[in-house]
């Protein structure tokens, strides 16, 4: 998380410290050229194979059947054929299957009635034109609770994993600026919790593209850069992680949010994604589209020579699993009341609108706020940021203090609040029980990377990140979140009153807490 700063006049003579902030928790992407080697590691014969499990999985149907042209597919075209019939998924709302449809809002219709603004129940029939031809396979591929770090993940134990597999993962140490010198398993740990991303999924992707979970890399290019991507600043397990979850991270929740609709293989062949497609399969898509060419692709998700067996071999039949935790989002989820994280009567900046909850990008989850302050930069300051509301804190430390709402100890299960850039001395320490409003930690620029004082606050409801501008819109205090055209940008309503994001901390964007309730 990055922050500037400047200094601007506000009422009582104070100055609220302004913060340019861009939140890049991990690995910048580069235009550079990356590695591409195939996953030749598909089908090793040392993997044990869980009992053959028959439920309703995908078909084996082709993929994607590109045209041999490097002429981008064409998004919309006009067809003849019937309507489709169209299942909703868990999250979905109309506006953002109208994106994907390619067809307008008042082109849809029901048997039920249809809100647009609000998230749609699950499995609820809908009836839309076909407006698509030549998009990928509506072939669902992963389930989404097997993408995010999920109730299915919690007691999965990524050490013993690793090391009864007794590959290169298991003997693998870098050193880590924050955690000193770390092993293979502990840093998929860190990056699976940081990003909410599901460790099992980050294992087998490990697997396909360098074999260091079973086996030895094959070559310099598989032990410096495991997950494919050959750049001098990305080299070694942490980095290839981090550049890995930021592709799945954009592919998952820019599908969710109607910001992703198509992919571009490196060949300069384009595909329209199938609009029946869920969002798991659209992170693994998208993550396999930035890796290879059209061909290399198809071949990666095939299901029975590609990633998708690799999987099932690793770690058992995805779907039956799913079944135990999906839907993730429960029809009706509303979010429980949040109060504004500082203290009544301080003067605050509203310095970030919607962005990225952990990586600069993928779920657009995130809200900052600055303390006011007379000097610039990364400066120590005596605000308090509050807990939003009552909880169990389960994770503290690196700048971070997670808080989970329903108490069980596990984020990965309800509804979790995530703060980042506190202090280290004097935050709020693990399994300590908190209230609403109860102290937490001093802002600063501690976690990630800033250049200015603040605090960055996100949600998230099952281990999926909650977009602050979405049918679940972030609320503070009764102050509700929108999103601008780009991360950061943005604004807060409430009574009629707007305050509009401002990395200036102008005069605007000044917001502050007015009673105990809110």
């Amino acid at each position: 998380m990055r922050s500037s700063v400047k200094l601007h006049p506000i009422i009582s003579g104070l100055v609220v410290a302004v913060l340019t902030i861009t939140c890049s928790m991990g690995a910048k992407t580069s235009s550079q050229p990356y590695f591409t080697a195939p996953g030749k590691n598909t089908n090793p014969t040392n993997i044990p194979l869980p009992p053959s499990i028959s439920i309703d999985t995908p078909s084996t149907e082709t993929i994607f059947d590109p045209e041999p042209t490097s002429t981008p597919v064409p998004e919309l075209a006009v067809t003849s054929d019937p309507p489709i019939l169209y299942q909703t998924q868990a999250g979905d709302t109309l506006p953002v299957i109208a994106i994907r449809f390619g067809v307008q809002l008042s082109e849809i219709s029901s048997p039920d009635p249809l809100p647009e603004t609000f998230m749609l129940p699950p499995d609820q029939w809908l009836i839309i034109p076909h407006r698509l031809a030549n998009t990928t396979s509506s072939q669902r591929l992963l389930p989404d609770s097997e993408l995010v770090y999920s109730p299915s993940a919690i007691g999965f134990d990524i050490t013993t994993f690793v090391n009864q597999a007794g590959g290169y993962l298991s003997t693998y140490k870098e050193y880590l600026k924050t955690t000193g010198t770390t092993t293979g398993p502990d840093i998929v740990a860190r990056v699976a919790i940081e990003n909410s991303i599901n460790p099992r999924l980050l294992l087998s992707l490990l697997e396909y593209q360098s074999g260091w979970v079973y086996g030895q890399p094959g070559n310099l290019a598989q032990t410096d850069y495991p997950m494919g991507l050959i750049e001098l600043g990305k080299r070694g397990l942490y980095q290839q992680l981090s550049w890995t979850i930021k592709q799945l991270s954009i592919g998952y929740y820019g599908w969710r949010e109607g910001l992703v609709t198509s992919i571009n293989f490196k060949d300069g062949v384009a595909a329209r994604l199938a609009p029946e497609l869920n969002a798991g399969t659209v992170a693994l898509q998208y993550y396999f589209a930035n890796t290879y060419d059209t061909q290399g692709w198809v071949k990666a998700l095939d299901i029975k020579e590609g990633f998708p067996s690799l999987y099932e071999r690793m770690f058992g039949n995805p779907w039956l699993r799913a079944l135990t935790v999906e839907p993730l989002y429960p029809q009706g989820l509303t979010q429980p009341p949040l109060i504004l994280p500082f203290l009544i009567g301080q003067i605050w900046s509203f310095s970030g609108g919607p962005h990225g909850a952990w990586e600069h990008e993928g779920a657009r989850a995130a809200l900052d706020f600055a303390p006011a302050s007379d000097v610039s930069g990364c400066v120590k300051s005596d605000a308090w940021a509050v807990s939003a509301a009552s909880g169990l804190i389960v994770r503290s430390g690196n700048g971070v203090v997670v808080i989970d709402l329903d108490g069980d100890g596990y984020e990965q299960t309800g509804w979790a609040i995530l703060y980042l850039h506190l202090i280290t001395n004097g935050h709020a320490q693990l399994n300590t029980s908190v209230e609403k409003s109860d102290l937490l930690g001093h802002p600063s620029c501690e976690g990630g990377q800033a250049t200015g004082t603040h605090i960055h606050i996100a949600r998230k409801y099952n281990g999926e990140w909650i977009p602050a501008d979405g049918p679940i819109p972030f609320n503070l205090s009764g102050w509700v979140a929108h999103a601008g055209k780009e991360p950061y940008q943005g604004y807060l309503t409430k009574d009629g009153e707007t305050i509009p994001a401002s990395i200036y901390g102008s005069y605007e964007s000044i917001i502050s807490r007015t009673s105990s309730g809110n």
